[in-house]
């Protein structure tokens, strides 16, 4: 029997040859379906796995925040009577200097860069007599040297885009407003009972001297993850600062106070302090795992005008 059907077969066709394309055509749709269904598992199955090790990430980092947070809490009360007056062993935490009496084997760089970007401040190099900037505002009332205010928005912004919440939490100060903090801490500890001596000595150990301070040089700024505001180590276990670790030097910044630098820097470990230094600079002192001081010296050391 033949049935009347334009086909790509001619005009007419057989019944049998007709059911044998019909069952062909539910064939193909059958594995069509099943084809579609298995991509839709395999884009379900990989998203999942995602989400889970991004979760894992998560969990770890908490973890060890939690455990940073719970020694820095048994430290502090460990050491609270080292805190008295008189004790020159106090526990240091915040911006803190280096004790830059003590004698030590560190010759301090004293050469300093004609570049903008490279001055260097610390408390063997005060702030140049000269300086003058121009800054722009920022966000919750901060602001910074104009020069490098697009990399610095452009850090951050990449930084959100990966899901996190940094928060500026310093930035310039006058060095007006570092005369007051500084003057504002020396206060607090002649009220405790150190003497006037010993109680500017001791606030030079939580409060930069004023002329002594990156944050008078308009280039630095500090970073925190906007869920764990504390100034201290455990700073370094966000997610925030992980990610500004890895990736403020693509932007041209530094974390300035590396952890095993403060005989150099005068410094101790400040992992939400972070100094634009230029992308090249940047660069080289990330991939090295130097600090702007031996950055300074070695590029001195080429010139050959290298002081100390």
């Amino acid at each position: 029997m033949y049935i009347q059907k334009n086909t790509p077969y001619g005009v007419y066709e057989t019944r049998a040859s007709y059911k044998k394309r019909a069952r062909k055509n539910r064939r193909r749709r059958r594995m069509r379906r099943l084809r579609n269904c298995f991509f839709g598992i395999c884009v379900a199955a990989l998203t999942l796995a995602g989400a889970s090790e991004l979760h894992l990430l998560k969990l770890q980092s908490d973890s060890k925040l939690r455990l940073a947070t719970e020694n820095v809490s048994k430290q502090s009360k460990k050491q609270t009577s080292s805190n008295a007056p008189g004790n020159d062993k106090a526990n240091l935490t915040g911006e803190q200097l280096a004790d830059t009496t003590a004698e030590d084997e560190v010759l301090h760089i004293k050469s300093v860069s004609d570049k903008w970007n490279l001055v260097l401040v610390n408390p063997w190099n005060p702030l140049p007599d000269n300086h003058e900037i121009v800054t722009v505002p920022l966000e919750s009332g901060q602001s910074i040297d104009i020069r490098c205010y697009t990399p610095l928005m452009e850090m951050l912004q990449a930084c959100r885009n990966e899901g996190l919440d940094p928060l500026i939490c310093s930035s310039y100060r006058t060095h007006e407003k570092q005369v007051s903090l500084f003057k504002e801490r020396v206060e607090e500890l002649l009220a405790q009972g150190y003497a006037k001596k010993d109680a500017r000595a001791k606030a030079a150990t939580s409060v930069a001297r004023p002329g002594t301070s990156e944050h008078e040089l308009g280039l630095a700024v500090d970073i925190v993850d906007r869920s764990h505001q504390l100034l201290d180590y455990t700073q370094e276990y966000t997610m925030v600062q992980q990610w500004l670790l890895n990736n403020s030097w693509k932007y041209g910044f530094i974390l300035r106070y590396p952890n095993d630098k403060s005989s150099m820097t005068g410094i101790i470990y400040e992992p939400w302090h972070y100094r634009y230094v230029g992308k090249k600079a940047a660069k080289k002192i990330f991939k090295k795992g130097i600090c702007l001081e031996e950055y300074l010296e070695r590029k001195a050391m080429k010139k050959g005008d290298v002081g100390r």
